[in-house]
């Protein structure tokens, strides 16, 4: 009895380790979103090039930080399509 019981609590906390990564997955995308919000709005005027005024208001951390928001976008784009995010 106590091995069967072991047994359900380590498939318990896997389930429960599963479900925290899940939601760490879905919270990185909007979380580097925010950041380069933020570094875009603190951006030095002489951004991305030297040579000329720049459009955009973004140095190379919110470029890093664009780049990351967009590689985390994975789980969104699942729920969005209706296939189920559990990380697996």
């Amino acid at each position: 009895m106590t091995v069967s019981s072991a047994a359900n609590n380590g498939s318990a906390r896997a389930w429960q380790v599963r479900g925290v990564a899940s939601w760490l997955a879905l919270a990185a995308s909007p979380t580097f979103a925010l950041m380069a919000w933020i570094g875009a709005n603190h951006a030095s005027p002489m951004a991305l090039c030297s040579l000329g005024s720049s459009i955009l208001p973004i140095d190379g951390m919110t470029t890093m930080y664009l780049l990351m928001s967009l590689f985390h976008l994975s789980p969104w784009l699942k729920i969005a399509s209706g296939r189920t995010w559990a990380h697996t």
